[in-house]
């Protein structure tokens, strides 16, 4: 019960609390567009690309784009879905939503755009044939060329080799599918469909941004290295008044998921560029291409106007240059269509509205509206100077059209005008756009050509303002928007979403039936609308009961909620389900939940997963009932072994005594213990005492490195860093008489079904005779991993060290995993620590 309630807590923390911290208008001050003016002459462009988010390069970036004032972008080829997370509890696609808002940061800070594709980071694997085998190497190219054919770089720089190495099989995979691209992009029988929407496009080179970390030792890298073309990109920008290693230090730090904090340096910082496919540059990277208005045919006059523009430009009083560049763009405007005429006119029409100080806002009375509902809007247009500026009309996302407004926008005096937005009944979710349908292990599913790539969905909804400028019509769109004021941070800004009218979120992730005994299921519904009423059930297979069958509601109120308590019956014999909430509406039902991801460095994130949970019935005996774990890295095992009916106590300094110990069936070490737990030195020989007593001690994976004592088992054992990482890798039975595969489970080959993300990490390589190693497994083409189970006789006690993935597996439902380790509780049958305490379920 208490558990129920603590899971209720959070969601309806969830629900209320956190940053409403989103992206606020750019308002460039007069060094930046000074900067913004230069870079409309300059007509290159170049693309990093490399696997994850954090991969990049940002000192590159920023130089590039700061320095050289190349249209600059990041591919990031997955959304590193597959990592781990320092800042929250999310992982797998929550965590990749967001990595994606840390990237988008990072590059609004360093200058960069940024590009992803549909591949999904699966979790660590240790070669491109692996990889590519769950991507589906076809699509993931496919994808990679569209992005180059799009953006037309005119270098692609990778921040891996596409030789084979030691590194993540996904680091390989990127940059061979940059070599790839690159002539692929060019050849128009190569993904034939995207040239209705673009044209082939061929880069000048590849090159890889190596460095000493790819060198077996320092001498090797410098004997290497002369034949390396060379970039210093530490110098400084006096109109930002930063270098680029510094810029790039800012945006490193928007990793903040990944604990990327970086500190900015100083002085000559040399990037190292290894010529890997195309034309080879000897001294320079954009050796031999145009980055001038020149390689635009008649664009003469254009270019002359720009430099005069730069000439012209005082800081004090920007808006002068404006006659200068609306010249230019009506040059731009004379010459045939081509990508950079439409990509520089876009770039100047910026410039243009920021030289005036023209403030274009269009903010929502709330941050969330569902279809078929009106939304109140305030529109905002300020012009701060004296250049003449009228605002002929405005449109918005769902207008049949303009709407007349013809105002004189007269120096500083701001306009404002309500409307009321209408949200269409049809109008789409706020789901991010690669989450909508469900995709592979490898791969979102993204049916919109037009999509792929895309960072982040387009904004719910649109504001277009046609202004005329000293007689010159523009447009500018803006996306409409949330704002409130903050008492602490002031001014805070919030995406708007459209979301549907009711949320149905079930509390418990998994849940494990160890006997027919009823759980307890926990339905919260919200409204996402004032006046919602109707039912609300569980969709549950054939011999499943739900009571009661059902649950009427009645929110009057937006954001009303009410919570519903369900008892689950599962059947006899093992099997595993998914159970699902509906919520029912005037007959039509609502299947999806709310999770608001916050957090201060990134915009408020909204999304509507589906309300399901596993359930599984366990075919499972245990032996014991009292089990203690001390934590290490984090995980969710405790929860997950309360679930099957364990009586699990949190270990705190206090309680790390020998006698209390002795109160245990077993005491388990959570992931990473000896690499975080400063005290272990001095909890080790109590561990140790309670071993000899009788007792059972598991001790999951750690690191070799960073250990708080060398001596983390009673017997010499080595860590190394192998590791399985193909979950359905063949597992084999090396002691297949031991009690662990026997007692009080019987486990067979079926129990090392349904595994995810990998076996196991960082297997012990080396152990003492006192151990026997249990279970062995390998990746394909390499040698057995014998070391993932070791397990000793010390004293009348047994000690384990596993470096199986328990930790993924227990928290996912994964039947045998549970099976496994309750044998491993169970290997002193109950007795020892708990001196002599026996307990027994049994579920057939």
């Amino acid at each position: 019960m208490k558990k129920s309630f603590s899971l209720l807590f959070a969601i309806l923390v969830l629900f209320t609390s956190g940053s409403l911290k989103a992206q606020a208008p750019a308002k460039p001050d007069a060094a930046e567009l000074l900067q913004d003016i230069k870079k409309l002459s300059v007509l290159g462009t170049a693309l990093y690309l490399a696997a994850h988010p954090d991969d990049e390069n940002t000192r590159f970036i920023a130089y590039l784009s700061n320095e050289k004032l190349y249209n600059t972008g990041y591919l990031s080829v997955t959304r590193g879905d597959g990592g781990q997370n320092l800042i929250g509890p999310e992982i797998r696609e929550g965590l990749g939503i967001i990595r994606t808002q840390e990237l988008l940061q990072a590059r609004r800070l360093d200058g960069g755009q940024q590009f992803f594709t549909r591949a999904n980071d699966f979790g660590f694997s240790k070669n491109p044939e692996e990889t590519f085998a769950i991507w589906d190497k076809e699509k993931v190219l496919h994808d990679v060329v569209w992005a180059i054919r799009k953006f037309r770089p005119d270098v692609i720089i990778t921040r891996f080799s596409p030789k084979p190495s030691e590194t993540h099989g996904h680091h390989t995979a990127s940059a061979m599918l940059a070599n790839e691209a690159f002539e692929a992009a060019a050849d128009p029988k190569r993904f034939p469909e995207q040239l209705k929407h673009v044209q082939v496009w061929q880069a000048k080179r590849v090159l890889w941004n190596t460095g000493v970390w790819s060198f077996r030792s320092q001498k090797e890298f410098e004997d290497y290295g002369s034949q390396l073309l060379k970039v210093d990109v530490g110098g400084y920008n006096p109109l930002l008044g930063k270098s680029y290693p510094e810029i790039a230090a800012l945006s490193r730090s928007m990793h903040k998921s990944q604990g990327f904090g970086a500190t900015g340096t100083r002085g000559v910082t040399i990037e190292y560029l290894e010529h890997t496919k195309g034309e080879r540059a000897k001294g320079e990277l954009f050796e031999g291409i145009n980055t001038t208005w020149s390689r635009v045919k008649g664009s003469e006059k254009v270019a002359a106007l720009l430099q005069q523009a730069i000439t012209e430009f005082k800081p004090e009083q920007p808006a002068a240059v404006v006659p200068t560049l609306l010249a230019a763009r009506k040059e731009l405007a004379k010459l045939p269509d081509s990508y950079w005429k439409r990509l520089k006119t876009e770039e100047l029409e910026q410039v243009v509205k920021h030289s005036l100080g023209l403030y274009l806002e269009a903010v929502a009375t709330d941050y969330a509206v569902t279809p078929g509902e009106r939304l109140n809007v305030q529109l905002e247009a300020i012009n701060r100077s004296t250049i003449p500026v009228q605002l002929v009309s405005m449109r918005h996302s769902y207008a049949s059209g303009d709407s007349a407004l013809n105002k004189k926008l007269a120096p500083n005096e701001a306009q404002l005008i309500s409307f009321k937005l209408p949200i269409p009944a049809s109008a789409q979710l706020s789901q991010p756009y690669w989450l909508r349908q469900e995709g592979t292990l490898g791969l979102f599913r993204v049916d919109d050509l037009q999509e792929i790539g895309a960072p982040e969905n387009q904004p719910a909804a649109n504001v277009q303002f046609d202004l005329l400028i000293s007689g010159e019509p523009i447009r500018y769109t803006v996306p409409v928007v949330y704002k409130r004021n903050d008492p602490v941070d002031g001014e805070q800004y919030r995406p708007l979403a459209i979301t549907p009218p009711v949320f149905v979120n079930i509390s418990e992730k998994v849940l494990m039936f160890a006997s027919q005994e009823p759980k307890p299921v926990h339905v919260l519904v919200k409204s996402g609308k004032a006046g919602i009423k109707g039912n609300v059930a569980l969709q549950l297979p054939k011999g499943w009961r739900a009571e009661p069958a059902e649950v009427a509601f009645d929110l009057e109120q937006n954001g009303a909620e009410q919570l519903v308590r369900f008892m689950v019956h599962p059947p006899k014999g093992q099997q595993e389900v998914e159970l699902k909430a509906v919520a029912t509406v005037s007959g039509k039902p609502y299947t999806r939940g709310l999770n608001v991801i916050q957090y201060s460095h990134i915009p408020t994130q909204t999304t509507f997963p589906e309300a399901v949970t596993k359930a599984v019935r366990l075919d499972l005996k245990r032996n014991g009932e009292q089990i203690a774990y001390l934590m290490g890295a984090g995980d969710d095992i405790p929860a997950s072994l309360q679930q099957i009916g364990y009586n699990v106590t949190l270990l705190k300094d206090e309680d790390m005594t020998e006698q209390n110990l002795k109160r245990f069936d077993a005491v388990i070490l959570g992931v990473r213990a000896y690499n975080t737990i400063e005290r272990m030195n001095f909890y080790q020989p109590r561990l140790l005492n309670y071993v000899q007593q009788g007792g059972t001690v598991i001790v999951q994976y750690n690191t070799g490195h960073s250990l708080k004592t060398n001596n983390i088992a009673p017997y010499p054992m080595k860590i190394s860093s192998q590791r399985v990482t193909v979950e359905d890798a063949e597992v084999r039975f090396l002691k297949p008489g031991h009690q662990a595969l026997n007692s009080p489970n019987k486990i067979t080959k079926k129990d090392f079904e349904g595994w995810v993300q990998e076996r196991g990490l960082y297997f012990p390589s080396e152990w003492s005779k006192e151990f026997e190693a249990i279970l062995s497994s390998n990746d394909p083409g390499e040698p057995a991993r014998d070391g993932g189970l070791l397990i000793a006789k010390y004293g009348k006690g047994h000690f384990v060290y596993t470096g199986y993935s328990w930790f993924r597996q227990l928290p996912a439902g994964v039947p045998g995993a549970y099976r496994i380790f309750t044998n491993l509780i169970s290997l002193g049958n109950g007795h020892g620590g708990a001196q002599g305490s026996s307990a027994e379920s049994t579920a057939k």
